[in-house]
């Protein structure tokens, strides 16, 4: 009966983690978190699918995603591929979520599992409920990322060992070494951190009576080194040198150890001293913030440390204590520690904020267990204090107030930071609803859609749910708005489309505000008219502009101008001309010569430095005799300087008064 109550015990807690997570990744982030690495583990879980370790766009400007690094013709992710080939695997029988419900619901099966082999089995159930109850594993089992998949390989891997120890069958052994192997491939540095107490405890178990432990330690033995050959191995496949790891590929100096780290342009000089300062607040959100019951479920864990030190258990008890200190002491080494952090002296800033101090995910198992020790002694010991003092139905009602007492004070703690961690993300998914409105449904059928970099030459940085299709051939194709005629022309039988927004990029602050996807046409002749109207308000005192090439810039001015203003540019082969209700200031003449973005600024005037600009970039190219143009960007900024992709001119919801109308067309040659 007890078999089958820990048993059931144990599924319900896993069918609890499996919805929770399901619920928190559908309702919280339905369009990815705010780390961009989400989109590199399911690019390359859609690669997986389609049997590639590479991509092969038609043209590497453009379409390199985030994290991906460039050789030659191909693009290669810098990740290993087990989190996204566990990913993949969800996406076979039913969607990429259900990976994430099957990997939360195994890690806590495999916590009560891990916890009950080294303790007893309410012992594991309690450290179960614990993990489950922490915020840090449910916001991080909820989002793609590698650190709830690698720690369900390492919680494999570590039942496996236990079971085989403790049974002394081999078979337990093959099991968890297999474990080993994913896990030393997933993240080589994590599981080396993890595994760790359990070579100490393996070096004892030689050392006791090595002719029963050898078999099944050199099976684990043969495991990890067979991890690292994969790993090897991979790296030789993918940078052409065993000891080249795609990692440092992208960026020689990201890893771990001490001196100078840099990624993509940022670097520091990580010493010592400033590895003790990041992991100290690290260490300190994970206990106070991120676990169950905050500082009241660190101070049960540290009871129950002490009361299993105290206790002398099993030599297998050292193993969870071996953890705590290989996963805080490791972390120290490793640089990321305090990229999550952003500013260290700005409290709530960085990664950490929304997805917790996520490097530190393992330190879970070794928390719940000792916080279950805890609890289960606490309990038992005031189970004998009342036997002592009250009768057998008074003693079950006391305990039934106490165990609804501390549950409520632990819930209400942890449902407090559970909430504002929940709020937080929200808040950046309610700016995604809104900036991902226009491909509501979908995008558009057979497109090509160009988009923006606000964060430099990246495809999914931060546009996570605008990915490409391995073979460049899904319902829509993505491509920055870097080198529009290059796009067009790789994708000529597709319709080209311009996502575009309002406000900078800062999810979380609640910008962008909106956003569109206009609707690109080219256009080819000897000349291209652009014909242009602009709304002018009522309060204007004044309208100036300026049209620039690379060649140089012409300016303007409106005279007698209300209401709206129009203007007809026209581009030759050599030349720009500007016909309408501008007069030129000075020389008219504005050369052009090959691929060029002819840009007009209007400038509104309410005096007194009030106003705002209409600003229109006109993507231009001119050979052979002919000039092409494609749909110009259009922007409306509180003033010229503003203007720069973070304006995008949106119809639906300008002021009275302001509008942009244009018609793009050949014209008959030059005048």
């Amino acid at each position: 009966m007890r078999r089958r109550a820990f048993h059931l015990g144990t599924g319900a807690l896993g069918l609890a983690a499996g919805l929770a997570v399901f619920v928190i990744g559908t309702q919280v982030f339905p369009y990815h978190s705010v780390n961009h690495d989400e989109a590199v583990y399911l690019q390359q879980a859609a690669m997986l699918l389609e049997g590639q370790l590479n991509l092969w766009p038609p043209m590497t400007d453009g379409f390199r995603p985030w994290f991906f690094v460039e050789d030659g013709e191909r693009l290669y992710p810098k990740y290993s591929p087990v989190p996204a080939a566990l990913f993949a695997l969800g996406q076979l029988v039913g969607g990429y979520r259900v990976a994430l419900v099957g990997i939360a619901a195994a890690n806590v099966v495999l916590v009560v599992a891990v916890v009950a082999e080294s303790f007893d089995r309410p012992t594991g159930l309690v450290a179960g409920l614990f993990v489950l109850a922490s915020p840090l594993f449910l916001v991080d089992s909820s989002v793609f990322l590698p650190y709830a998949p690698t720690t369900l390989l390492n919680l494999l891997f570590a039942y496996g060992y236990l079971r085989a120890d403790r049974t002394r069958d081999r078979r337990w052994a093959i099991a968890g070494g297999s474990a080993l192997v994913l896990a030393v491939f997933s993240r080589p540095y994590t599981a080396l951190l993890f595994a760790i107490p359990f070579v100490g405890h393996a070096l004892w178990t030689l050392s006791v009576d090595w002719p029963d432990a050898l078999g099944r330690q050199a099976t684990f033995a043969v495991a990890g080194l067979l991890g690292v050959a994969i790993t090897l191995g991979y790296n030789a496949v993918m940078t052409g040198s065993v000891w080249l790891f795609p990692y440092e590929a992208f960026a020689p100096a990201d890893g771990v150890g001490f001196g100078h780290r840099e990624l993509l342009g940022h670097g520091v000089a990580y010493t010592p001293a400033l590895a003790v300062r990041a992991n100290r607040v690290l260490v300190e959100l994970f206990f106070t913030e991120w676990i169950a019951g905050g500082l009241l479920g660190a101070s049960l864990a540290a009871v129950g440390l002490a009361h299993a030190i105290r206790a002398r258990r099993s030599p297998r008890v050292g193993v969870l204590v071996g953890l705590v200190v290989s996963v805080l002491v490791g972390n120290l080494y490793f640089w990321g520690n305090l990229n999550v952090l952003g500013d260290l002296d700005r409290a709530g800033d960085g990664l950490v904020s929304a997805l917790g101090p996520y490097y530190h995910f393992d330190l879970l198992l070794p928390t719940a267990a000792f916080a279950a020790v805890g609890a289960v002694w606490a309990g038992r010991g005031l189970s004998r204090w009342l036997r002592g003092r009250l009768n057998e139905p008074q003693t079950r009602v006391a305990l039934g107030v106490v165990l609804v007492v501390s549950g409520a004070v632990v819930g209400t703690v942890t449902a407090a930071a559970l909430d504002e961690r929940v709020e937080r993300n929200m808040a950046a998914t309610a700016t995604y609803e809104d900036a991902y409105e226009p491909f509501e449904g979908g995008p558009p059928d057979h497109s090509i859609v160009l988009v923006p970099d606000p964060y430099g030459d990246w495809l999914n940085h931060p546009f996570q749910p605008l990915r490409n299709e391995p073979g460049f051939d899904g319902r829509a194709v993505y491509a920055l708005d870097d080198h529009p005629f290059a796009v067009v022309e790789a994708f000529p039988d597709r319709r080209a489309y311009r996502f575009v927004y309002r406000g900078r990029w800062a999810p979380t602050a609640g910008s962008p505000e909106e956003a569109r996807l206009q609707r690109i046409r080219e256009v080819a002749g000897s000349t291209v008219h652009l014909g242009t109207s602009v709304g002018i308000p009522t309060g204007a005192v004044g309208v100036t502009a300026r049209v620039t090439t690379e060649e140089g810039s012409v300016y303007y001015v409106a005279p007698n101008v209300s209401e709206r203003l129009d203007l007809d540019l026209a581009i030759g082969e050599e030349q720009v001309h500007v016909d309408g209700d501008l007069r030129p200031v000075g020389d008219e003449r504005l050369p052009i010569d090959g691929r060029d973005d002819v840009r007009v600024t209007i400038f509104v005037d309410y005096g007194g430095g009030g106003g705002f600009a209409y600003r229109l970039d006109l993507p231009v190219a001119v050979a052979d005799g002919q000039v092409r143009a494609l749909t110009p960007r259009i922007e409306r900024c509180r003033n010229p300087r503003a203007c720069g992709g973070e304006a995008a001119y949106v119809p639906e919801s300008t002021p009275e008064g302001v509008f942009v109308r244009t018609e793009l067309a050949a014209g008959p040659p030059d005048r």
